[in-house]
């Protein structure tokens, strides 16, 4: 009975959204409190699934593959989607589309869940392309807005490529296996591995999944829709968080045995992840709009999460996507009061020696619990990269305490121990996330040679040293350099801009009146 109980969710959403726009608009009421219910029910099944997944174990057929990688991903999209659609009732009441767009929800949260859950490889892409053409019926919510229609065609343009790019890497699979489904391809790809040898179709087929998942998720170049999805109302924002924008890093998981067997592809992820990563974070300090802020910490939480895939951290993938999910759909979704809750700056002003001193701290702590999870960086570079920039982020916070009037013993010994809190739970959801993954995931391996550690560390300095300038640009006279630098980075390094030209020049917005 699993399958039939897991097929309940897709097929609520997916059922209910089949009026039409405009029938949707003349019943809004009846519209929203039905995309309520079917989201509902999709987290119910979720839970369900999960427990019995926990009791008597998953379902690998041809229709439906249910394991730990689905059941945390049906339970983060259940969830969000939950949270969205109620958001949504309140955040859209009045507006004359409100019934269009609990419809396009519930169709995108549908195709989402049925991605999750495909079992072969038709049904998997026609979920993957289905996911993202509903979502451009939300982002094209106020058409009539020309940075609507902007951000909607640089993404459109994207994610056609990474469905091309998806549709080549199965086709090859499907070729090279002699079958459809994905269970039977993953096992063909993890005796390839037991062998250690792979053949070239198999090798073009991980690059071709890398590209999509590179091209789906916002990775640089192809970045600069998504910090001007804006124009959208605030919950398509959050629901993006549900296996949308991440949904790159869930088929590289998905699909993790196969994008292991090829060394390349896994160093071009690190190289694209890395960069993006430096980049995204690099432009979002220095945001002044808190949503623009917060679209660019995706790109940059994104790169991460590719970044982790190429250092074969699947599990670490999976736990990053789920967190930052959850993280990021909440700060959208509270967005609006980020303004009334700033508070004036009461903490006396960091100093470069104080905060050198909180980032090598930060540093050591990050290197002795992580030696103390058996996670040393030689082994797990994908966890402790993130682990060190997760204590990199604490370090200002340190370094103000430590220099705060009348802080004394105690107040270093508290934060001391929070930083320290933070630390061992981060890497304590790491090794849960291993343990709960290790069945169906293959095996964290050492980092392949220099080049990965050696990209490792370069991106772990990058974040120091964006801290650093950060400090520098919020001296009182700041130097030149820093102020021009700091101008080109509010501009994303202007690769947008030229994005736009481009794409204005070649698909100019209709005229408005």
């Amino acid at each position: 009975m699993l399958p039939w109980l897991l097929a309940l969710a897709p097929l609520a959403l997916l059922s209910f959204a089949a009026a039409p726009d405009g029938c949707a608009n003349r019943h809004a009421r009846l519209m929203r409190s039905g995309a309520l219910a079917a989201a509902g029910l999709a987290l119910v099944v979720a839970v369900l699934g999960a427990g019995h997944l926990a009791l008597a174990g998953g379902h690998s057929g041809f229709w439906i593959r249910y394991d730990a990688v689905s059941a945390v991903m049906l339970l983060l999209i259940g969830f969000i989607g939950v949270v969205v659609t109620t958001y949504s009732r309140r955040y859209l009441d009045g507006d004359a589309g409100q019934g269009r767009f609990a419809r396009w929800l519930a169709l995108t949260l549908g195709a989402v869940t049925t991605l999750v859950l495909a079992g072969n490889l038709p049904l998997f892409a026609l979920a993957w392309i289905g996911t993202s053409l509903a979502l451009d019926r939300l982002l094209l919510f106020y058409a009539e807005r020309p940075g609507a229609q902007l951000a909607w065609r640089k993404k459109f343009v994207a994610t056609r490529a990474a469905d091309a790019a998806l549709v080549l890497a199965l086709a090859l699979l499907a070729w090279q296996f002699g079958s459809l489904e994905i269970g039977a391809i993953l096992a063909g790809a993890k005796a390839m591995a037991a062998e250690g040898a792979a053949p070239a179709s198999v090798h073009l087929a991980a690059f071709a999944l890398a590209l999509a998942a590179v091209l789906k998720s916002a990775q640089f170049p192809v970045h600069g829709w998504l910090p001007e999805v804006m124009e959208t109302p605030t919950p398509v924002s959050a629901l993006l968080h549900a296996g949308i924008i991440n949904a790159g890093g869930f088929l590289l998981v998905r699909m993790a045995e196969v994008v292991a067997l090829s060394a390349a592809t896994l160093d071009a992820l690190v190289v694209v992840g890395a960069f993006t990563a430096v980049f995204g974070a690099a432009v979002m300090l220095t945001q002044t709009s808190v949503k623009v802020s917060l679209a660019w910490s995706t790109v940059a939480q994104m790169g991460f999460m590719v970044l982790q895939c190429g250092l074969g951290a699947f599990s670490a993938a999976l736990l990053h996507i789920v967190a930052h999910g959850l993280y990021k759909a909440h700060a959208f979704l509270t967005s609006g009061g980020a303004a009334q809750g700033r508070r004036h700056e009461t903490d006396a002003p960091l100093t470069l020696p104080a905060l050198l001193a909180a980032l090598a701290a930060g540093l050591g702590l990050t290197a002795l619990v992580a030696l103390a999870f058996d996670m040393p960086v030689w082994t797990h570079p994908g966890v402790a990269v993130l682990g060190a920039a997760l204590m990199l982020g604490l370090a200002p916070m340190l370094a103000s305490a430590l220099l705060a009037p009348g802080a004394g013993r105690f107040v270093a010994l508290r934060v001391s121990a929070i930083a320290l809190a933070v630390c061992v739970a981060y890497f304590g959801l790491q090794a849960g996330a291993q343990a709960l993954l290790a069945p169906v995931l293959p095996a964290q391996e050492p980092a392949r040679g220099p080049f990965a550690l050696l990209l490792s560390a370069l991106t772990v300095a990058a974040f120091a040293a964006l801290l650093v300038l950060n400090l520098l640009r919020r001296a009182p006279d700041p130097h030149p350099a820093i102020r021009a630098l700091y101008v080109h980075l509010h501009n994303g390094l202007y690769v947008n801009a030229l994005a736009n030209r481009a794409f204005l020049r070649f698909w100019p917005l209709p005229a408005t009146k």
